[in-house]
């Protein structure tokens, strides 16, 4: 199994690697250590191989940049290039740290900051995104707070989802909570902009800035995707103080490496399914739930 992780910045995409590294107490054999595959245009891929539920999955980590720009030409690259290569990979995986929904279903951390707001989601706290959501992809409008977007414009898509039983599987494995999970090309930084983006989304748990990027380049390579964050802060007023980076990178590491049997488990099964007839084809799951807009327009 190949798996490609795009993450936004290094420390995220080290957060990813470590996951396979030794502990301190294990001995010279132990452990996975990266190798450096440079990619065309520039970014560097570190490539671990694992054995995972007997399944060998090569990992490819590659940190894009930030932004959705940024996410899916460095996916679009890494995908063009293993395929040209005749070894493509079998899902992507968007990872990283982000900020968490108050609200969202993520466990609540019950302190309260300095100017007496409530903690908001727990620090590290993990979630695998039910749909990637483009949430302010589109047009404003006259009224307050007023959105439309890119969809009702008749242009693109503005959500990609993940293979459910593959969602289901990773958040089980990793104790996630499951909810939508939105790019965002500006990070909120007030309370109304938060309550906004949470009304327009129901159950939002997290938002960042990359997965919408990493899930159009996947779905044009028909791959299958998936996103993988921990949250760092609230979503709402910009307080760096509240920030807790640091945990939130651990508490990522924690979940990959949690997270890898599931994979290695979803795409055995997904392989002898597909083998005896009795699941997907090769198509993306996302793509299975997609209209039949053929179908329709000969039925109209």
């Amino acid at each position: 199994m190949r798996v490609l992780t795009v993450t936004a910045v290094a420390a995220e995409r080290d957060a990813v690697v470590r996951a396979f590294a030794a502990p301190p107490d294990a001995g010279p054999d132990a452990g996975a250590t990266p190798a450096h595959v440079r990619l065309p245009g520039g970014p560097t891929a570190h490539r671990v191989r694992v054995s995972a539920a007997g399944t060998v999955v090569e990992l490819d980590a590659v940190a894009a940049g930030v932004g959705t720009g940024a996410a899916a030409a460095g996916t679009a690259t890494a995908l063009t290039a293993a395929a040209l290569g005749g070894a493509p990979y079998d899902l992507v995986v968007s990872a990283g740290i982000g900020g968490g929904f108050a609200g969202g279903g993520l466990p609540e951390d019950g302190t309260a900051g300095g100017d007496g707001r409530a903690g908001g989601p727990v620090p590290g706290a993990t979630v695998v995104a039910s749909v990637v959501v483009a949430a302010d992809l589109g047009a404003q409008t006259a009224e307050p707070g007023g959105f439309v977007p890119v969809t009702e414009l008749g242009f693109g898509t503005v959500t990609h989802l993940p293979p459910p039983a593959l969602v289901r599987a990773v958040a089980a494995a990793t104790g996630a909570v499951t909810g939508p999970v939105l790019t965002v090309s500006t990070v909120t930084g007030t309370a109304a902009r938060a309550a906004e983006l949470a009304a327009r989304h129901p159950g939002a748990a997290v938002e960042a800035m990359e997965g919408f990027g990493v899930a159009e380049a996947a779905a044009a390579h028909g791959v299958p995707v998936l996103e993988l964050r921990t949250v760092s802060n609230p979503v709402g007023p910009r307080d760096r103080a509240a920030w807790r980076v640091p945990d939130a990178l651990r508490a990522l590491t924690t979940a990959y490496a949690a997270a890898v049997p599931a994979l290695a488990d979803w795409h055995a099964t997904r392989r002898t399914d597909e083998a005896y007839g009795t699941g997907p084809s090769h198509r993306t799951d996302e793509e299975q739930h997609q209209p039949d807009e053929q179908g329709q327009a000969e039925r109209a």
